[in-house]
């Protein structure tokens, strides 16, 4: 019992580590919590960072969700164990101890987790993102029809109850941190991936 809650509190803590503001501190730029959309997150950090630290902050990002999922499937690869792992890295993403529980909408981290849980599911969570994003040039339109997609392609490719229902969570608080911008989308007001403005 103790292994268990010892891996969701690591898979917590590690998710809390905010991959935008810590590699915009290291390049002495500003907190993205005070520019743009103020997210910190990939998107917000292009607007003013640019191509290459936002690449590095969606790897970042993704890595925080991967990382404690394929290392509690080395410690105990029990299906409800590593789900309640992924569901703690990503909590953490939205939550972040360290930065007074204010942090992402968590698009790149709940990518990592289910590509270590389930890596066909991730693969087309990451087609699918790329392709609505790239074609109306709305990060957030993608990531909200990815998010509306990951319950259904679980259902269609996963066994495992425990990931379906995990996955539905994950939507769901997806869906809901992204409540301005759903908004902004029916206002026509969303603003497309490299605007400024």
């Amino acid at each position: 019992m103790m292994i268990p809650i010892a891996l969701c509190l690591l898979a917590y803590f590690f998710g809390s580590l905010s991959s935008a503001i810590i590699l915009c501190r290291l390049s002495g730029l500003p907190d993205p919590r005070t520019q743009g959309s103020g997210n910190p997150g990939a998107t917000n950090v292009l607007r003013f960072g640019g191509r290459g630290l936002a690449a590095q902050v969606l790897l970042g990002d993704m890595l925080k969700g991967l990382i404690p999922v394929l290392f509690a499937a080395w410690i105990d690869g029990t299906t409800s164990v590593l789900a309640a792992v992924a569901l703690c890295a990503f909590l953490g993403h939205l939550y972040p101890i360290f930065f007074n529980f204010k942090g992402g909408k968590g698009v790149a981290t709940s990518l990592g987790v289910i590509l270590g849980l389930m890596w066909p599911v991730g693969l087309a969570l990451i087609a699918t993102w790329i392709t609505v994003a790239v074609t109306s040039r709305i990060s957030s339109l993608g990531a909200l029809v990815a998010a509306i997609a990951a319950p259904f392609y679980t259902w269609y490719l996963s066994e495992h109850n425990q990931y379906i229902i995990l996955t539905a969570i994950i939507s769901i608080l997806l869906i809901w941190r992204h409540r301005a911008n759903i908004q902004k989308l029916f206002n026509g007001t969303e603003r497309k991936v490299g605007s400024s403005s």
